[in-house]
């Protein structure tokens, strides 16, 4: 400690020693606080970069520290507290991967979102039980609609509406037994070109499968010299899936007996363009259309729309919800 005892011991050129080493001190203490700040920005930068939400705490539980991904996530940091352990949790639909650790007399914790891939393990845990499912079943299906054929050959007339509608209840079956396959394996296209014409009787033929009770207008205005190269099952089984969702929509609504579905096909310079519209119930869940395995009708498994953006995807293409006056989706297939 400097006195004014010792200032006056100290000879004039102690004195000026002195003040030059003081002022030297103050100058590499202005300089390591620079330091220390521009540290400490750097530091804060970084954990701002982290995908990660972080807190700090100190030993009495007050917050020193969080960075702006924590404020993103509400209540979880008061949910890792009342549980007081790291490790996996589920928090409001969420998946996170929490990690606690004591540095310095604080408590440092981090929470990482893994929903995705908790997302991806359940899909792909899903597809591998209904591919099973999907082969065991394909067997006695095929079975019993080589039965139903040769049944019809052999009923009176009487009994073969019967006979028509287990094939239809077949047909159905085999459908769903497709999509789930070519879900869980994986697309293979096989393009080739060919009249759009060809697609508009496909879907009518599919159509006369599938049940549904209301009157329905359906208005298919598909170019009949209209060419496309890509491939025709996959490509009918897109169609096909967005006509028998319009459908389920009119077949929801519940005043009025009747609907209208609109199948319309344009052309721009790299794409060919289908749009389908229908009168039917708005679609309640924007988010999870999409979502294999999820649906929002009342009938359906959920794999439908998931199967055909994969199908559209695969050709380079897109899809879009359209909202507004009509209600219906635009389907994009590069050419």
């Amino acid at each position: 400690m400097i006195t004014q005892e010792l200032l006056d011991s100290l000879s004039s050129s102690d004195k000026q020693a002195l003040m030059e080493g003081l002022k030297e001190l103050i100058d590499q203490s202005y300089k390591v606080e620079k330091e220390f700040v521009e540290l400490k920005g750097l530091f804060e930068g970084v954990l701002e970069l982290l995908p990660n939400a972080l807190w700090v705490l100190d030993e009495e539980g007050g917050l020193v520290y969080q960075n702006s991904e924590s404020l993103k996530i509400k209540n979880l940091l008061e949910f890792i507290l009342e549980r007081q352990s790291g490790g996996e949790m589920e928090l409001e639909g969420n998946h996170y991967l929490v990690q606690i650790n004591q540095k310095m007399g604080k408590k440092i914790i981090s929470a990482t979102d893994i929903t995705d891939e908790k997302r991806k393990e359940r899909l792909i845990s899903m597809g591998q039980v209904a591919a099973h499912l999907a082969h065991e079943i394909r067997n006695p299906i095929g079975s019993v609609t080589l039965l139903s054929s040769t049944l019809l050959k052999r009923v009176d007339t009487a009994t073969k509406p019967i006979v028509l509608e287990i094939k239809k209840a077949t047909w159905r079956v085999e459908r769903i037994i497709k999509a789930t396959l070519l879900f869980s394996r994986g697309l293979q296209l096989s393009k080739a070109s060919f009249a759009l014409e060809r697609l508009k009787e496909e879907i009518e033929l599919s159509m006369s499968y599938y049940p549904y009770s209301k009157n329905i207008d359906f208005s298919f205005e598909i170019p009949p010299e209209a060419m496309m190269e890509a491939d025709f099952d996959l490509i009918g089984i897109v169609l096909q899936n967005f006509v028998f969702n319009a459908i389920d929509a009119i077949e929801e609504v519940e005043e009025g007996e009747e609907g209208r579905i609109e199948l319309l096909y344009r052309e721009e310079e790299e794409f060919g363009i289908f749009e389908i519209y229908d009168d039917g119930k708005p679609i309640e869940n924007k988010n999870i259309l999409f979502e294999p395995f999820k649906t929002t009708k009342i009938k359906g498994n959920g794999l439908g729309l998931a199967l055909s953006l994969r199908i559209i995807e695969a050709h380079e293409g897109s899809v879009r919800l359209i909202e507004g006056e009509k209600k219906g989706f635009e389907i994009r297939i590069r050419k």
